[in-house]
């Protein structure tokens, strides 16, 4: 490990507390500012140099593109996002989800993320993939899914005004989409692709043993 200036022991720890503190990186003006450096070419000058030394990684051409390496920070943060439990969703037929906000589980950065959400699990259609009765499944917010991700789909055709939601595996098929169960015993169900949004795939499973 290469020995660091003052100055750049200054700056490092001042970038470790910002993260902390707001969960992104400061900019060379914020870093500034807070050291009392009027010149950002200067501040830039000490990040090129904690990188070479390998303190800090650098993405070009983005204001906060600065990334703490194991050298500076051995043990990283974990970060803790509060997830809302949004309601209940069919691993059969479709069901309306049902938002209650007292509901919510904490999980870390390694199951979760920013803008995350989570959904009771009510039948036994994707038991096959091991989710089940009563699970959590824990959903990232998305609009479009590869061909065999878990998604959480919104059916515009069903009963509903405001539509119905499932869980299944999605496929793209030719002029419909098919929304899989994993369960032998229950059928997929077709529909036009303007009958069909997806509103979030399917990133970490809850359960309560």
């Amino acid at each position: 490990m290469e020995i660091l200036s003052d100055r750049q022991r200054q700056i490092l720890d001042f970038i470790s507390r910002y993260i902390a503190d707001h969960d992104r990186p400061p900019t060379n003006r914020e870093i500034g500012h807070a050291m009392g450096i009027a010149s950002t070419g200067h501040v830039d000058y000490h990040l090129t140099v904690l990188s070479k030394k390998g303190y800090i990684e650098r993405e070009a051409n983005t204001s906060r593109g600065l990334k703490l390496t194991t050298v500076a920070e051995p043990h990283p943060r974990r970060r803790v996002y509060h997830v809302p439990v949004v309601g209940l969703i069919a691993a059969g037929s479709p069901i309306e989800a049902i938002s209650d906000p007292s509901d919510a589980v904490e999980l870390g950065d390694d199951f979760a993320a920013e803008d995350a959400y989570a959904l009771r699990v009510r039948g036994k259609s994707m038991i096959e993939d091991l989710i089940d009765d009563g699970d959590l499944v824990v959903v990232q917010p998305a609009q479009t899914a590869q061909n065999g991700e878990v998604v959480v789909a919104l059916l515009n055709s069903g009963g509903s005004e405001h539509g119905e939601v499932t869980l299944k595996r999605y496929y793209r098929e030719r002029d419909h989409i098919r929304l899989q169960p994993a369960n032998q015993t229950m059928q997929p169900i077709i529909v036009r692709p303007e009958d069909v949004q997806v509103q979030g795939k399917v990133i970490a499973l809850i359960r309560r043993i």
